[in-house]
């Protein structure tokens, strides 16, 4: 089952909260680029009106593991999961939160 952490990271980074690094170019490459101790601020921060908790509750309910998450326009989340079978396929399982 995934960690509390990985689901906020990737619920929160559907929802477009988390800091993105720029991506390398011919005029900065790599070598160019702070090292990843210098950069700041690279943390998951909880967003109001982003879905990491109600992805959090929806695993915790159904035991599953998150799929995706998603925000509608009208202020909810679609949360998917795999529940996993009997030996045969998982069971997807997609639910509305309400925010």
């Amino acid at each position: 089952m995934p960690s509390p952490l990985i689901i906020a990271m990737l619920a929160g980074s559907l929802a477009g909260s988390l800091t993105l690094l720029p991506l390398p170019t011919a005029a900065a490459p790599f070598g160019a680029s702070p090292a990843v101790g210098e950069v700041e601020a690279l943390e998951a921060a909880p967003v109001s009106g982003d879905c990491s908790s109600a992805a959090s509750q929806v695993v915790e309910e159904t035991g599953g593991d998150l799929l995706s998450v998603q925000m509608t326009s009208d202020g909810q989340c679609v949360v998917t999961v795999l529940i996993p079978g009997n030996g045969g396929r998982p069971k997807k399982v997609t639910m509305r939160v309400p925010m």
